[in-house]
């Protein structure tokens, strides 16, 4: 090996020590890291426990009713699976009331939890208040890691009311629970009932838990579920509208399947979490966020009497050394549009719940319609009037007088087309049918030259289905007609029943149900008869097809009656007065409009246009017009060579 071969390892390896002696890390990075990894460790050995406190719980703990008190070593056992605990094992379970004038809670010492849910201004089917759950339906508790690898469940310990339940002047109630252990350190579980409001306060302190609870430990498990019940007369709507929401801290809400059994598991923040009825919920609300979090939604069978089956089961962070209590929320309500927004009111916009997204008004402009047409126009007429059939009626005389000059237009448009049939009927004869594409391009240059538009009718159809498609939505969602008659209708909220049977007929009862709705029946009757007027109105157009279009339009009325027939009756009403209203109206337009007087007037525009030099551009229309029907002429001509 010569001697620029040696220098050169010696340099590299001078370099190679070098570099090392410079990059060797400090005293205080080292200590950085070693802080690091011990966090990394401790956030593993979390997640391990989180995953096996389930089964842990269950294979230590058992129910106190399975214990013989005779057995010493089976209690003794018992008692030691609750580690610091044991001393709440046994107890009296004694039950306390928190109440406005809207609703009634009841607490229990045993779990130091909610057990029932009453809504004191809404009446279920027997006419009682509604209640959303009551003890054996319900379970509300906290899992945690104690030393000694103990798992304890607070559903199954008793706590001790600190005081009674403590009024103050404002109405506002509040009680706290304790759980002592035998250190001394305990837990204070403290609810708070405000005065007319359907939220619950509930605040979780301590005091020494960290002298009980494994080094590193900084989060809890909450176990909540709930069977949902059937409140409502009709089961498949109810259904349909029994979902479990819940929302990201920071992105729009979300709901399980409402059709099928479902579940989830979401990694991502949530902010609250919803057991929803049809017109009532169960809300939980984080005063930070959830995480990792499990929930499931399951379809009780029909005959239970329960509509869902919901589980959620997630983390929450928590200091056991007493700095910060734990904040939560609940709500048990109505879904009330006007409620659930009042709790965004003066909040800023990165900390409002948007609870009343949980009232489904329909995506896009839908629900743009609804909250800020509908929704505010039925609050102003309920602020005075309290017959919900007149608030519906005077409604819909407001949305037509507003729709008034795009029912004229249309019906102005179709008179322009119908004057001009004879020359259509022209046009049509003088071109065979084979020429199709010829036949329309001439039809076209007619319309072009008295100034008519063949689409110009459907416009103002259109500008009128969000209207028609945010009602569909607004009815079947508004708990205000809940239990609201009018006339022969006894719930404005459900279907109208005149006739009903027994009988299960296997084709037609899954659609149309066991009853005949009288509403959706005069609904359908006043379709036809303006289904019947429209196309009296409207000019035929001689081609394949028509009279299998013609019948399509008098078919969709009886095929909306099969799909009306179970919804809310105050749906089927407003369809009904709405479409008894347009009837009115073309009658009147039909009055008005001199047909004889609207001919002369195309005619007189067509001289004007052709006394014009045509160095009128074509439109974008009409080019992609022509140009479409020269590739069908060329199209076809292929066809007839091959053939």
């Amino acid at each position: 090996m010569d001697k620029n071969t040696i220098l050169g390892f010696v340099l590299i390896a001078a370099i190679l020590i070098g570099f090392s002696v410079l990059n060797r890390p400090s005293e205080e990075e080292i200590a950085r890291q070693k802080t690091y990894n011990d966090s990394i460790r401790l956030v593993q050995q979390a997640q391990q426990v989180a995953e096996t406190q389930t089964q842990a719980l269950q294979a230590t703990v058992s129910s106190v009713d399975t214990i013989d008190t005779n057995d010493t070593v089976a209690v003794e056992k018992f008692l030691n699976a609750h580690g610091d605990f044991k001393t709440a094992v046994f107890g009296e379970e004694q039950y306390f009331t928190l109440e406005n004038n809207l609703v009634k809670i009841t607490l229990s010492n045993k779990g130091g939890k909610v057990v029932a849910a009453q809504l004191k201004n809404y009446l279920s089917q027997d006419s009682l208040p509604v209640e959303l759950f009551n003890q054996e339906e319900a379970d509300f508790s906290f899992t945690m890691a104690l030393r000694n690898n103990h798992i304890v469940n607070t559903s199954a310990l008793y706590f001790q009311p600190v005081s009674g339940i403590i009024k103050d002047e404002a109405g506002n109630q509040r009680i706290t629970f304790r759980l002592q252990s035998e250190t001394g350190a305990y837990f204070d579980f403290t609810y708070t009932l405000l005065a007319d409001d359907y939220m619950l306060d509930f605040v979780v302190s301590s005091k020494d838990i960290n002298t009980i609870m494994p080094l590193g430990s900084n989060y809890m498990i909450v176990n909540w579920d709930t069977k949902i019940r059937q409140q409502e007369k009709g089961r498949q709507f109810e259904e349909r509208y029994s979902t479990l929401n819940y929302k990201y801290i920071s992105d729009d809400m979300e709901k399980l399947s409402e059709s099928k059994d479902d579940s989830k598991k979401i990694s991502n923040k949530l902010k609250w979490i919803a057991f929803k009825d049809q017109y009532f919920s169960s809300i939980l609300i984080a005063g930070k966020d959830f995480s990792n979090t499990s929930l499931s939604s399951k379809v009780e069978p029909k005959e239970s009497g329960y509509m869902k089956s919901y589980a959620a089961e997630m983390t929450v962070d928590y200091n056991p050394n007493g700095k910060e209590d734990l904040s939560l929320k609940f709500y048990f309500g109505p879904n009330k549009y006007k409620t659930l927004a009042s709790y965004d009111k003066g909040v800023p916009a990165d900390e409002k719940l948007k609870l009343r997204n949980l009232i489904p008004l329909g995506w896009g402009i839908f629900g743009w319609v609804n909250r800020f047409a509908i929704i505010p126009m039925f609050n102003l007429f309920s602020s005075f009037i309290g017959n919900f059939g007149i608030i519906i009626l005077l409604m819909t005389i407001v949305i037509k007088l507003v729709l008034f000059p795009l029912t004229y237009k249309s019906y102005v448009s179709s008179a322009k087309m119908r004057v001009l049939k004879p020359e259509i009927d022209e046009i049509n004869a003088r071109i065979p049918a084979d020429k199709a594409a010829e036949r329309q391009k001439a039809t076209m240059e007619l319309y072009q030259k008295v100034g008519v538009s063949p689409f110009s009718g459907c416009l103002p159809t259109l500008l009128q289905m969000p209207i028609l498609f945010a009602m569909f939505m607004f009815f079947p969602s508004s708990i205000e007609l809940r239990g609201e008659s009018f006339l022969w209708a006894k719930d404005l909220s459900s279907y109208d029943a005149i006739v009903s049977w027994d009988t299960y007929i296997p084709i037609i009862s899954p659609y149309f149900g066991n009853h005949i709705s009288l509403f959706t029946l005069l609904m359908t009757i006043t379709t036809l008869l303006s289904t019947k007027l429209n196309m009296a109105n409207t000019a035929t157009p001689d081609q394949p097809g028509a009279g299998m279009m013609k019948w399509m339009m008098y078919l969709m009325p009886i095929m909306f009656m099969f799909m009306f027939n179970s919804y809310a009756s105050g749906l089927s009403y407003y369809y009904f007065i709405s479409t008894l209203i347009s009837v009115g109206q073309t009658y009147v337009i039909r009055a008005t409009v001199d047909e004889k007087k609207l001919l002369a007037q195309l005619h007189a525009k067509r001289a004007a246009n052709a006394k014009k030099q045509p160095t009128k551009k074509k439109s974008s229309f009409m080019e992609r017009l022509e140009k479409m029907q020269k590739e069908q002429e060329k199209m076809m001509k292929e066809r007839n060579k091959r053939k």
